[in-house]
């Protein structure tokens, strides 16, 4: 019946269930009735129905009657999102099983009775310890249905307490979750009964039986345990001579240890982390009760909860969201026409908004069109013995197998080449025309077939029908692993300046620290995905792609075809997200579905599902960076001795170029007078790591941050300060790679940003709010950016535009960036309208397409609207100059009426810019020798940052941030504003939020939005503010505009800044000083781990090498 996810079992299990019976039209599951002694839900009633009349009984009823209803629907606030709440059912929470459902410890906790039904006759079961019988499991026989459930009214002297700790604070599963329960005698202290239920423990939903026994008595036993921890005695004893305090954690302990997620490498890993949660919870349910029961007064002996505690209780401050943009305006002499400058709404905004866009998914299907599934290699590292299609071309529907055999042209794709189709021995039992192959070593995801079908449900059934048979071989999966291998693709890169030995010989203070930035997937909205026409004719073929760079996709598929590139023409509407992801990665999938059209000469479509693209399209690269930094006792830096080992993957993609990127970001904004550092691209047995919005610049800048962060704390100054006294001094000084600092704007945006947010004033406020709280803490920082702009080679700063006139007046623009929601085309919009001086409504984009513009850069490294937009506005330059002698002739006249007098005069409407970087831009910054133009200029900006966290739980808020960012004289603040934000809350994911995990064989375990979390709407800081820089024009690009694309992301690092100072409050009250590791994402794990307390002293982090890990960082 549909009271579970049978979607998932079908779609990624494979599951097939002849018979669907839809529960929701069954008149007795979905019932609900108010009973005397409780409510009785049909198991098909949705939670939304049952939140909206749980909220009912909780107004019309008594408070203590509906003390259990109020978890229930507290819980359900943090339930998925209001579409799953409206289909998701009471009873397929209960039956699916799940250890981590939001639901079942609530419902063992509060006791409910569970109505069953069979052809046999009807029972009743109680949720109990022995309800969950395995994982995914009940006691229910395989002939029985949950008919309903009973949620029996709490008495006045029951207290209930549901609390939940997911990676993110909405939409997510929990890591772990609990529902407790305790009651007390009529007109006595002593405890009745007590139940402590927890998910994310075990198989299943567990009851912690030892502890429940053990506190069962009298409340002191409970008061004892509670102010054992409060107080953190160790050796507080009863009259009776027992150290209570030590046996109830006892007692709490024995549980786990036996069934709990007790032992290293036990399932869903993260073990320590687990069960300081267990404890966590259990104290915030001790003070809760104290809380009700002085509240309700149903006991005079209650101790009082000492005022620091009361933070380790739930909030009431339910923030409203706020924000402010700012921005400088036009001068009031800009005419109306021109819109640049203007904030624009995106020219496709509604569109999108509405659903209308068309996306490639979107195209109808072509005639005759197949689809084509990939059949992936499943293991880290592995020779291919065997490759068996015969099953999977047997299936109805089916077309056809493609391999390398298949591929006319060459097999190798992209800037570096790389295999498009593994090379293997190929078995096959009836007739097909591929020779075997010598077998070879092989690597994780990488493509070993593609299917072609009649449908894509056909072509995915039948790649999972393919039989890969392998050796396995030694796999490198982690990035430690790699370095401590010497696993490295070609030699370091390295920066050499000054002295350092001789600086570190100088310093009063010499630093040493490692820390870890991690891989993050790219997320964006719409996946991989490309269609391929095959014209029969001469070779030609179209392509539509999901691509950042078509030309670099008509480039690889005119050499798998064998075919000269003018037969190929590739084309692109817009993209639903890429943020690097489709650089390289759009090309090789491409590629493939145009080897398949060839062969089958129909058109082929391959769209990749989420998990997929997960598993194949690769992430941006995790960094390691070891350091030794010198300083004077005042904190001015002498030297700085650096390694970065960078995670490549399995094939060197853009790692290099990332790399290098990364190593000549590592100054910031800071003067750094000795430097020697050494960059290591490691390679390891996962797929490729590729580009990735701020291409390796963001880890650098981390990198900088965090050891610029010890220096404060060693000297016993404020991050503040650390950061001010070490700001570079142009002209005085360079930067790093020596470029002259031209504008530059770090102390102006530095000194708005503290007026903005207030920062002196918060920093008080901060201080004082740690002193008064033990259990909650906040924190409080600021950060600078200096993210330099152009691409290295510098060919690549080249871009063309196609403008056409039509006689009736409208424009047409084509040019070589590519929309991808970034507002690149709006902005184009603008420039033409100013250049051409009409209105912005007469001009349209289409799309991007090879046959238009040759030669495209990739639209990448936020240069897209500088390069773009020069060959726009000189394309429309040349159009003016045309129209110019009939704009004499008649100038009371129309833009109409000159462009069909140009028509009539047989006038060329049709015109071509083209821009490359020359003169002053002209980029000739040779690495090795540090020498010539490194960058066309550079992008500044300063965030301030405060948040909130749980010290029990790992949880944090957002609380405000305050961005200040020079982008010239933007051309579009609205656009610009809204780039600012969406590089924020990204980056605020790669600094916080998004943990990427594989298992220690490589295989994927965060494929989807279940296990993968991205910042979601609630994430925000409550309080957002952004502020142009004024008064600042950019003579190097179009308009006097800045890049917006990259720049703003790694301010995001405020974020992570700001709970390292709330942790260091939190470590500052456990006894602890000094500087301590925290790596990046900040994960609720790692804020929890990292706030050491006498709830994490009992489980210490088991020693590596000691077991096998369920999971690990890749």
């Amino acid at each position: 019946m549909l009271c579970s996810p049978k979607g998932v079992e079908v779609k990624l299990k494979d599951r097939f269930y002849p018979i669907l019976i839809a529960a929701t039209h069954v008149k007795e599951l979905i019932e609900i009735k108010l009973q005397d002694d409780g409510v009785l839900i049909g198991a098909s009633v949705n939670l939304t129905t049952l939140e909206k009349f749980l909220r009912q009984c909780i107004t019309d009823l008594p408070e203590w009657k509906t003390r259990f209803f109020k978890g229930i629907v507290e819980m359900l606030g943090w339930f998925s999102g209001t579409q799953i709440r409206n289909v998701a059912c009471v009873g397929g929470n209960i039956m699916t099983a799940s250890p981590i459902s939001d639901l079942n410890p609530l419902l063992m906790a509060g006791e409910c009775i569970l109505h069953i039904a069979s052809k046999s006759g009807c029972r009743i079961v109680t949720m109990d310890d022995n309800f969950f019988t395995g994982y995914r499991k009940t006691k229910l026989n395989a002939d029985e249905i949950l008919t309903s459930i009973f949620l029996p009214f709490t008495t006045q002297r029951e207290f209930f307490f549901c609390i939940k700790q997911s990676t993110r604070e909405e939409d997510d599963i929990a890591i772990v979750n609990a529902g407790m329960k305790v009651s007390f005698q009529d007109g006595s202290d002593e405890v009745e009964s007590l139940k402590l239920c927890y998910g994310g423990m075990a198989s299943t939903t567990v009851m912690a039986i030892t502890t429940m026994k053990q506190l069962k008595g009298s409340l002191s036993v409970l008061w004892w345990y509670g102010l054992h921890h409060c107080n953190g005695h160790h050796n507080y004893e009863t009259t009776e001579g027992k150290d209570l305090g030590q046996f109830a954690i006892r007692g709490c302990l024995s549980y786990p240890g036996r069934r709990f997620a007790g032992t290293p490498g036990a399932p869903g890993g993260r073990e320590a982390y687990r069960q300081s949660l267990s404890l966590s919870f259990f104290f915030k349910f001790y003070l809760f009760v104290l809380k009700a029961l002085k509240e309700t007064q149903l006991c005079v002996s209650v101790p009082p909860i000492p005022e620091k505690f009361q933070s380790a209780l739930p909030s009431s401050d339910k923030r409203e969201f706020q924000s402010t943009q700012l921005f400088e305006e036009v001068p009031s002499s800009q005419p109306e026409i021109d819109s640049v400058g203007r904030p624009v709404m995106h020219v496709s905004s509604f569109q999108q908004s509405t659903g209308e866009a068309i996306f490639l998914d979107d195209i109808p299907k072509y005639q005759n069109e197949l689809f084509m599934a990939f059949v992936f290699s499943e293991k880290a590292h592995a020779r291919i013995m065997s490759v068996e299609f015969s099953e999977a071309l047997a299936l109805t529907g089916v077309q056809d197998v493609i391999t390398h055999k298949d591929v006319p042209g060459t097999n190798k794709v992209n800037f570096i080449p790389e295999d498009l189709f593994a090379v293997h021995e190929v078995h096959v039992q009836i007739e097909y025309k591929c020779k075997p192959m010598t077998s070879m070593s092989h690597l994780c995801w990488s493509i070993i077939a593609a299917v072609v079908a009649d449908s894509k449900a056909i072509a995915r059934r039948a790649a999972k029908l393919v039989k890969v048979s392998y050796e396995e071989l030694d796999a490198i999966i982690t990035l430690e692993d790699a370095f401590e291998k010497k696993s490295f693709m070609g030699s370091p890169k390295s920066i050499v300046v000054g002295d350092v030995d001789a600086a570190f010989t100088q310093a009063d203070h010499v630093i040493q620290g490692e820390v870890r930035v991690g891989a993050q997937e790219h997320f964006y909205m719409e996946t991989q995905g490309a269609i391929a026409v095959p014209k029969n004719e001469g070779g030609e073929m179209e392509i539509i792609s999901s691509d950042q760079n078509l030309s670099g996709t008509q480039i690889n598929i005119a050499g798998v075809l064998g075919v000269k590139r003018h037969k190929i023409i590739c084309r692109c509407k817009r993209l639903g997200g890429g943020f690097g992801g489709k650089e390289t990665k759009a090309g090789m999938f491409a590629s493939a579905v145009a080897v398949a059209a060839k062969k089958v000469k129909r058109p082929v479509r391959y769209t990749l599902d989420r998990d997929e693209d997960m598993r194949s399209s690769g992430t941006r690269s995790a960094f390691i960076g070891k350091y030794k930094v010198g300083c004077t006792k005042e904190g001015r830096i002498l030297g700085l001795d650096l390694t970065l080992a960078v995670n490549s993957g399995n094939t060197i993609d853009l790692s290099a170029a990332v790399c290098d990127y990364a190593m000549m970001a590592l100054d910031n904004a800071y003067k750094i007078p000795n430097v020697r550092a050494l960059g290591y691209v490691c390679k390891t047995n996962i797929p490729s790591c590729t580009a990735m919005r701020g291409f390796g610049v963001p880890q650098g800048l981390f990198i900088t941050e965090t050891w610029l962060s010890d220096i404060a704390t060693t000297c016993n100054i404020t991050q503040r300060k650390v950061r001010e006294i070490n700001f570079l001094q142009p002209p005085r000084d360079k930067s790093l790679m020596n470029q002259c600092l031209k504008d530059w704007n770090i102390p102006r945006c530095w000194d708005l940003c503290l007026q903005k947010s207030c920062f002196n004033t918060r920093r008080h406020q901060v201080d004082k709010f740690n002193k008064e709280n033990r259990w909650k803490k906040r924190g409080l920082a600021i950060t600078p950016s200096k993210h330099g702009v152009g691409m290295h080679p510098k060919y690549q700063n080249q871009a063309g535009a196609l403008v056409h006139i039509y006689s009736d007046g409208s424009i047409l623009i084509s040019h070589g960036g590519v929309e991808m929601g970034q507002g690149l085309h709006t902005k184009m919009i603008q420039v033409a309208s100013q250049t051409l001086n009409v209105s912005k409504d007469n001009i349209y984009i289409s799309e991007t397409s090879t046959d238009k513009v040759p030669n495209t850069t990739q639209t990448a490294g936020s240069i897209s609207s500088d390069i773009n937009g020069v060959a726009v506005q000189r394309a429309c330059e040349t159009l003016i100059r045309r129209l110019e002698k009939f704009k004499m002739t008649d100038p009371e006249g129309t833009w109409e009426d000159w462009v069909v007098a140009a028509y009539h005069d047989a006038v060329c409407l049709s015109a071509v810019g083209f821009y490359k970087a020359t003169g002053e831009l002209d980029l000739d910054f040779d690495f090795d020798s540090r020498t010539g133009k490194q960058y066309f200029y550079f992008c500044y900006g300063v965030a301030v940052s405060e948040v909130e966290i749980d010290c029990l739980t790992g949880s944090h808020q957002l609380l405000r941030t305050d961005i200040v960012m020079d982008v010239g004289r933007s051309l579009n603040p609205a656009v610009d504003i809204g780039q600012i934000e969406g590089a924020f809350v990204q980056g605020y994911g790669l600094f916080v939020l998004e943990d990427y995990f594989c298992s220690p064989e490589g295989h994927l375990l965060t494929s989807g939005p279940g296990t993968y979390k991205i910042p979601g709407f609630r994430d925000i800081p409550k309080e957002f503010n952004v502020y142009l820089l004024d008064r600042a024009p950019n003579p190097n690009a179009i308009c006097s505009s800045k890049a917006v694309g990259e720049p703003p992301l790694f301010l995001s690092a405020s974020i992570f800044f700001a709970i390292k100072d709330a942790i260091s409050s939190a470590r500052t009250d456990a006894g602890l000083s000094g500087t301590f590791r925290l790596d990046s994402p900040a994960s609720s794990e790692r804020i929890r781990m990292a706030c050491q307390d006498q709830f994490t002293m009992k489980f210490p982090e088991p020693q590596k090498g000691s077991y096998n890990p369920f999971l690990v960082r890749p």
